[in-house]
C-alpha cells in the first residue's frame, strides 16, 4: 500500500483518502453513472507543483491516474481506481491587456462573471457549472461559436504539467506541437493543464429565444431547421432539440432554442424566415434581449425543461453532417424518439449549428479536425441511478438505433466532448486526418502513456 503521507507534506493541497470525512464527496465525478469507482486518493492540488508531486507518486508505485477539473465527463474520464489528480481548487480568473488567464478548475459561470466586471467574455457553452478545462481542450462550441470560433480557437497559451514533472507553458511558439494537440484533443492525454490565457471579446447584448411546437410538428420543424440555421448570418446560434421527458405521460415536443447577438427585431426576422418554412406556428415563443452574460443566465435557466431524471445515468452518442437529412430519414429519428417510450427513460435529439467560423479555420490548424461541417446531431437517452441492468440496457438500445437511423448519412465523425465509448474506430472519429500527427505527439510528450490512450 503507498504511503501517502510523504505525499501530503509535498503539497500545498489535500490527500484525500478512503475513510476520511471528505472522502465521499471528493471521490464522485459530477455524473451519477460513476459513482460506484472508488480512488485509492483524491489529490486536490492548488498549484503547478502539486500536480507534479502527485504524477510522481503515482508513477513511483504504479498507480493509474485521471485528472478531474470539476465539471463532468460523459464516459467517467474523471475518475479512477488509482490517483484522482483534481484541479479544481485552481479557479482564479484575471484580466491583463484583453488577455484572460483562467485556472483551469474554474467553471463556466465563474469565468463570465468575473471577466463581466471588465466588459468582456469569451466563446464558450451555457452550463454555469461545465469546467472550463474539459470545454476547451475538447473543441468548445456555443452560442458565439458560428461568429468567432470554438473556445479552443480563443486559446493563446497553456500551463501543462507533463508525465516527468516538469511544468511547460505552450503556445504559437513554444512546444507549439504540444499546443497545436491540446486545442481539440487535449484532454487527459497529453498532460495535466493547470491555467489557459484566452482571447476575450467584448460583451455584447443578445437576443434569446425558444420556440416550442408539439411532435406532430417535428419533422418539418427539423426538415427547415437544417436548410436554415447553419447557413444563417453567423451571429445566429439557433439548435433543435426533440425531447421526450421521463414521465412517459408528457408528450414529446421539438424546440428551437439559441440566441443572436443583436436586437429583438432582426431576431425576429430571421425567425420569420424559419417560421415562412414550417408553415406552423408554434404552441409557444419567447425572445428576451439581455446583455449577454444575463442571456446565458436566462438560457441555463429556461431553457428545455428537465428531463424528470432525478440521479442522471446519461448515454450519449454524435455525429456531424455534411449534408441535409432526408425527409424520411427525419421523420423515422423523430418517430423513434415516441415509439416503445417507457416510464424513467429521457430520451433527446440534439441538432446544432455548424458553419461560420467554426468551418473558417483549416482542419489541420488545430488537432479540432471537424472544419467542414453543416450540423452536429447527438442522441441522448437517460436514466435514473436505480435503474436496473436491464433498463439501462434498453435505453443503450434505444440510442443505437437512434443513431442507426441517422448514421448513413453522417461523415462517420463524432464530436470529442461527447465521448462515445461504443465507437468501432474513436480515434478516426475524433480526431480523422489529425490522428497519425496526434499519436506522434503523444509519443514525444507522454512515451510511457502514464495518461489515457488517444480516442
Amino acid at each position: 500500500m503507498a504511503p501517502w503521507d510523504p505525499l501530503q507534506a509535498a503539497i500545498a493541497g489535500e490527500v484525500i483518502l478512503p475513510g476520511t470525512p471528505a472522502y465521499e464527496s471528493a471521490r464522485k465525478p459530477a455524473i451519477a453513472r460513476f459513482h460506484d469507482v472508488r480512488p485509492a486518493a483524491v489529490v486536490r492540488c492548488t498549484a503547478a507543483s502539486d500536480v507534479a508531486e502527485a504524477l510522481a507518486f503515482a508513477r513511483r508505485f504504479g498507480l493509474p491516474i485521471a485528472a478531474r477539473s470539476g465539471g463532468h465527463c460523459f464516459a467517467g474520464r474523471s475518475s479512477t481506481d488509482g490517483v484522482v489528480i483534481d484541479v479544481g481548487p485552481l479557479r482564479s480568473v484575471s484580466m491583463d491587456g484583453g488577455v484572460a488567464t483562467v485556472g483551469a478548475g474554474a467553471r463556466l459561470g465563474d469565468v463570465y462573471d468575473a471577466l463581466a466586471e471588465q466588459g468582456r467574455t469569451i466563446a464558450a457553452g451555457c452550463g454555469p457549472e461545465v469546467g472550463i478545462a474539459g470545454l476547451t481542450l475538447g473543441g468548445g462550441l456555443g452560442l458565439l461559436g458560428r461568429a468567432h470560433g470554438l473556445t479552443s480557437d480563443q486559446l493563446l497559451a497553456a500551463e501543462v504539467v507533463l508525465a516527468d514533472g516538469r511544468v511547460v507553458v505552450c503556445d504559437e511558439q513554444h512546444d507549439e506541437e504540444l499546443f497545436w494537440a491540446l486545442r481539440g484533443a487535449g484532454g487527459g492525454s497529453f498532460g495535466v493543464v493547470t491555467s489557459f490565457d484566452f482571447r476575450t471579446l467584448r460583451v455584447p447584448a443578445a437576443t434569446s429565444f425558444h420556440l416550442v411546437w408539439p411532435l406532430a410538428d417535428a419533422a418539418v420543424v427539423v426538415d427547415a431547421w437544417q436548410d436554415w440555421a447553419p447557413v444563417a448570418p453567423d451571429r445566429l446560434a439557433a439548435s433543435v432539440l426533440v425531447t421526450a421527458a421521463a414521465a412517459a405521460d408528457q408528450p414529446p415536443v421539438v424546440h428551437v432554442f439559441g440566441a443572436m447577438v443583436g436586437g429583438e427585431e432582426e431576431t425576429a426576422e430571421l425567425l420569420g424566415e424559419l417560421h415562412a418554412r414550417v408553415r406552423v406556428d408554434p404552441a409557444s415563443e419567447r425572445r428576451v434581449h439581455l446583455p449577454y452574460r444575463e442571456t446565458k443566465g436566462y438560457l441555463a435557466e429556461h431553457g428545455p425543461g428537465d428531463d424528470g431524471v432525478a440521479e442522471p445515468h446519461p448515454y450519449s452518442k454524435s455525429e456531424y453532417f455534411r449534408r441535409p437529412l432526408p425527409t424520411g430519414a427525419i421523420a423515422a429519428l423523430v418517430r423513434h424518439v415516441a415509439d416503445g417510450r417507457v416510464p424513467g427513460q429521457a430520451r433527446e435529439l440534439d441538432f446544432s449549428p455548424w458553419g461560420g467560423a467554426y468551418n473558417r479555420v483549416p482542419a489541420d490548424a488545430t488537432a479540432f479536425v471537424h472544419r467542414d461541417e453543416r450540423f452536429l446531431l447527438k442522441h441522448a437517452v437517460t436514466v435514473d441511478a436505480g435503474a436496473s441492468s436491464a433498463e439501462r440496457e434498453a435505453a443503450r438500445g434505444w440510442l443505437a438505433r437512434s443513431w442507426q437511423l441517422a448514421h448513413p448519412w453522417g461523415t462517420g465523425r463524432a464530436y470529442q466532448n461527447f465521448p462515445d465509448p461504443d465507437l468501432d474506430d474513436a480515434g478516426a472519429a475524433y480526431y480523422g486526418t489529425n490522428h497519425e500527427r496526434l499519436l506522434r505527439a503523444k509519443a514525444r510528450y507522454d512515451p510511457d502513456e502514464v495518461f489515457r490512450l488517444l480516442g
